[in-house]
């Protein structure tokens, strides 16, 4: 009978050590205190082992049974999803499909360094986080569970680009030794299971669910087919928050994004305190809670700006990612407002010269730009003064974390980006907060009306929108 994730079934805490063949590239611990704690399942003697193996013919060496390939997230562009399948000597030929799946972390969950260090030094810098840890994986794996392993690996890059200043040499040693300790990984736990590394900022990168789907399209499911209750994802990038315990103080996590993933893909979560420890939860927190933004009512909406003189401008000023161009499409479009825009006439000369010809020809204009402070907004009061009509203003409040959001799920999915733009860079957001100051009816506008962020689209369209995707 299947036991709830995190319950183990069994007190045994004895580590699982490999075949004697396959030693010589495990974990290369020596240290005192890394064995006097236990958590080194690598054979004291590894550094003599692969000393040893380095001199074994290749023919006597044994073979190595993680086969790697690439995948893409854009069929236009270069692959980013690195796969290591571990083929165990002895697979079992199962007829009977898994449907609970256990994926966890890598780094900080089924791992650490052995140095001490934050970033392994080389390949053989690694050892178990614990060492009931592949002991547990195994129990979930005779437990019927499909196990998997998603690692986010934003340091590592599969094809070089040549334009790139970094050494290209290094970048190479960087790959091939993600490659090694991942094998090596595997090798020791060997059972028949794969390590999803994402090395880019697209779909395949936690939280977004991209890794996820192709756990599935490996084991041949379908997202309906997978027991989610009985399925976990297990990570060290909880949320959280920062304190003490047995008067040490313990650093927050340095994000979300596990969390964060689980609840993508509807399983539940723990930390690996939890689930390899029994530890009891520790408080937590996100940036940004999709919980306080849930889809508003499928009525019809109440109109949230109205026309006042029969030709004006209209400034927006508020954060990228704020709704704004939503705004005009939904509100001021309908209106027969002609729109400015930046991003698309790409300089401020553009829009002035478009925004004249609009009101020449007796248009409505919608500024729809950021218009962070009262200098860059008088260029445009100016403008509607000498054409003597009225300006007006919308104040987008959207909070940032909800602005990055929006940034982010527009540029990774082309149904919601009918402008087809790129993910902005962070100084996009900062150079605005640096620069703003919330605009006033004094600085010359006829009013000023605040527009506070809800989701207004479709079902189908909040179903994107409140997937965690940063």
């Amino acid at each position: 009978m299947s036991s709830p994730p995190g319950v183990e079934k069994r007190k045994a805490t004895a580590p699982i050590s490999p075949p004697p063949t396959k030693r010589s590239l495990q974990s290369g611990t020596t240290s005192k205190g890394a064995l006097e704690r236990g958590r080194n399942l690598a054979n004291p003697k590894s550094v003599e082992s692969a000393i040893s193996n380095f001199f074994t013919p290749t023919s006597q060496k044994p073979k190595d049974r993680t086969s790697w390939s690439e995948r893409k997230d854009d069929p236009d562009k270069p692959a980013t999803l690195l796969v290591g399948k571990y083929t165990p000597e002895t697979e079992s030929k199962e007829t009977q499909l898994r449907r609970k799946i256990a994926a966890f972390d890598l780094d900080s969950t089924l791992i650490d360094t052995s140095s001490g260090r934050k970033h392994a030094k080389d390949a053989l810098d690694w050892r178990w986080w614990d060492a009931r840890v592949p002991g547990k994986l195994k129990e979930l794996y005779e437990d019927g569970y499909h196990v998997a392993i998603l690692s986010n690996q934003g340091g590592i890059t599969l094809h070089i680009d040549p334009k790139q200043k970094a050494p290209q040499k290094h970048t190479a040693k960087r790959l091939e030794e993600f490659k090694e300790k991942g094998s090596a990984v595997l090798r020791h736990l060997d059972l028949p299971v794969a390590i999803y590394a994402a090395t880019g900022k697209d779909n395949f990168r936690k939280p977004r669910r991209g890794m996820w789907d192709e756990i599935l399209k490996d084991m041949g499911l379908e997202a309906k087919d997978v027991d989610l209750e009985q399925s976990v994802f297990v990570g060290d990038a909880g949320g959280r928050v920062a304190t003490v315990m047995n008067g040490a103080a313990i650093v927050k996590d340095f994000s979300c994004s596990d969390r964060n993933l689980a609840h993508n893909v509807g399983v539940p979560f723990k930390t690996p305190e939890e689930y390899f420890l029994g530890q009891a939860p520790r408080k937590w927190e996100r940036d940004l809670d999709l919980v306080h933004y849930p889809l508003g009512s499928e009525d019809a909406p109440a109109a949230l700006f109205e026309k006042k003189n029969e030709k004006e401008i209209v400034v927006f000023c508020g954060r990228p990612g704020a709704g704004k161009s939503t705004f005009y499409w939904t509100q001021l479009e309908p209106l027969g407002y002609a729109r400015v825009n930046q991003d698309t006439l790409k300089t401020r000369e553009k829009c002035l010269q478009a925004a004249k010809e609009f009101l020449d020809d007796g248009c409505s204009v919608a500024v729809d730009n950021t218009n962070a402070d009262a200098a860059t907004r008088k260029i445009w009061i100016d403008l509607a003064q000498s054409f003597g009509v009225p300006v007006r203003c919308v104040s987008f409040t959207t909070p940032a974390a909800v602005c990055r959001h929006n940034d982010a799920l527009r540029s990774l999915n082309k149904s919601l980006n009918p402008e087809d733009r790129e993910v902005l860079p962070e100084v996009a957001f900062t150079g605005f907060q640096s620069r703003y100051k919330p605009p006033q009816e004094s600085e010359g506008f006829q009013d000023v009306t605040e527009v506070e962020f809800r989701f207004r689209g479709t079902p189908a369209e909040y179903q994107i929108w409140a997937r965690y995707w940063l």
